[in-house]
């Protein structure tokens, strides 16, 4: 049986302190050149999510340059840049402002003078953007340091932060002779979702769950984001990089770090970034054993009313990588509030019936002689909804009727659908100058650090790589 209330306020992302408010942002006039301008994350995520940043801020200025090493006519890169923003819904005023301006310039991103080239075309206050494969970012980084740059150059680069903790590391020292961290943008929309923005408000906004929010009273916490959907072809980049590093290594540590981190004193960047690295710092495997993460790969099986092949029959798929589709970690966070609670990481592709969400485990209650839970009787379970941000808490209570027996009831609450896209919501604040949304150099470290045994393991064979019929839950025993 279902309860349903609205009368608890949550805090909207929109107006969360600190959180990048598109319609503040200042009227300075900018220029955002893209590297890697005619690959598919471009045109389906970055023009959309500027177009939504410049539609909700009418007085801000911009000009997109594309860039990339294949040459392309100004036309069809404007018309390019034309269908990018009207299939994403953008204003007729908007687009027609976009692609006025809008030009494609050749570059080689690894040739310094090619870089000061494009720089140099840009008409406002520039921002490179880094939308290419980890190893390509830090040949730019290289490249730029060998030329004089604009004291009012910002940088971005798109994740995934290196291949590896060596990766990441080199390209945090490359990037550090370039600009300083606080001109420096380490693109994580995930940052953006609605849950996630709202994570700080409801957690330190609320004194019931504050008082809460520790060990003696959470049995257990999960963060999970599995998805029906399967390669929707981009099995090219999927293969070589697969579930764990794709979703876990990244996205869901964030959302770990927001959800287990100390309170901190403002929700300004260097405090929020200082509680996110101190926490993590404290994260590892469940007692050091990599075993402990799984691995698994769809099968053919239906989705819906879509059927899928074996993942190893996907078209550009190399079976012999061993990619999984299905990931599972679990950590434990050493720190005085979470001693013991272990917290469960998931995502995974072509399963039914997915689960997005951030699930809280309160510890179960014990019941006064004379009250009967009923069979299946559940804990008190808080999930934030990682698709809408919507907020349920699973309570038991008596009966209306039966003051002896006990039953589940549910609250939600749904603070509504965000002003902006997730992916707006970072570039707003790219270009507004704040990195509360983006991922400091430090904490891109300390991801990779925490995975970093169970790739090992992985690639070493010791983890088996189970399977799973697309449209199912998981491997039955997950």
């Amino acid at each position: 049986m279902s309860d349903q209330s609205d009368t608890t306020t949550q805090p909207d992302p929109d107006t969360v302190p600190g959180i990048p408010d598109a319609e503040s942002l200042e009227p300075t006039k900018r220029t955002i050149a893209i590297l890697g301008a005619n690959g598919d994350l471009a045109k389906r995520l970055l023009i959309p999510g500027l177009g939504e940043v410049v539609d909700a801020a009418r007085d801000i200025s911009l000009q997109i340059i594309g860039a990339a090493r294949t040459p392309q006519p100004n036309e069809e890169w404007r018309a390019t840049v034309r269908a990018s923003l009207e299939d994403a819904g953008i204003g007729a005023r908007t687009v027609d402002a976009l692609v006025s301006t809008t030009e494609f310039i050749p570059t080689d991103a690894s040739d310094p003078d090619e870089l000061r080239a494009l720089l140099d075309a840009c008409t406002g206050s520039p921002i490179l953007y880094i939308a290419l494969p980890p190893s390509a970012g830090r040949k730019v980084a290289e490249a730029l340091a060998q030329i004089d740059l604009p004291d009012d150059l910002l940088i971005a680069i798109e994740k995934p932060f290196g291949d590896d903790l060596a990766d990441a590391q080199a390209l945090n020292a490359a990037l550090a002779d370039v600009v300083p961290e606080e001109r420096l943008w380490r693109i994580d929309h995930f940052l953006g979702n609605a849950t996630v923005l709202g994570m700080l408000g409801l957690r330190f906004g609320n004194r019931l769950l504050e008082a809460g929010w520790n060990a003696e009273q959470i049995e257990k916490v999960e963060i999970l984001y599995d998805e029906e959907l399967g390669l929707e072809g981009r099995a090219a980049f999927y293969d070589q990089t697969g579930a764990l590093r794709d979703m876990l290594q990244s996205h869901l540590l964030m959302v770990l770090a927001l959800t287990a981190m100390e309170r901190p004193d403002a929700v300004t960047p260097t405090d929020v970034h200082d509680r996110i690295a101190e926490v993590l710092g404290a994260v590892r495997l469940w007692k050091d054993d990599p075993s402990t993460a799984r691995r698994a790969r769809y099968t053919e099986g239906r989705v819906g009313d879509r059927l899928f092949p074996s993942y190893v029959d996907e078209p550009d798929v190399d079976a012999s990588r061993e990619t999984e589709t299905l990931a599972q970690l679990l950590l434990q966070v050493d720190t005085p509030r979470w001693q013991g609670v272990p917290f469960v990481l998931r995502s995974g592709k072509g399963i039914g019936d997915p689960r997005r969400e951030v699930a809280v485990h309160f510890r179960r209650s014990a019941a006064p002689t004379g009250l009967d839970a009923p069979d299946g009787h559940a804990d008190t379970v808080l999930r934030m909804s990682l698709k809408g941000g919507a907020v349920h808490l699973d309570l038991i209570v008596t009966g209306a009727d039966d003051v002896d027996g006990l039953r589940r009831v549910e609250l939600e609450a749904d603070p509504g659908a965000a002003t902006l896209s997730a992916y707006a919501q970072v570039l707003a604040g790219l270009l507004q100058e704040n990195t509360l949304l983006s991922v400091r150099g430090d904490i891109a470290e300390q991801c990779w650090r925490i995975v970093t045994p169970v790739v090992t393991a992985w690639a070493a064979g010791e983890t088996p790589l189970e399977e799973y019929e697309a449209g199912s839950a998981g491997p039955t025993d997950w």
